[in-house]
């Protein structure tokens, strides 16, 4: 029997090798999404001519 391809994906992911690289990717997409939140924020601030502001708010 062929086994299918997230099987294969499950057995390679799951060694202890791999698992650094896994919990590297979860590490990385949480400081993405932070990026991405304050980035957002930023330019709110700057359409709203609070550009003053944002200073503050990447030191908070």
């Amino acid at each position: 029997m062929e086994s299918s391809g997230l099987e294969n994906f499950l057995l390679i992911a799951t060694k202890p090798d791999n698992m650094p690289i896994g919990g590297m990717l979860f590490i990385v997409a949480g400081l993405f999404w932070i990026a991405i939140k304050q980035m957002i924020t930023h330019d709110k601030l700057i359409k709203e001519n609070k550009k003053e502001k944002i200073w503050d708010e990447m030191i908070k």
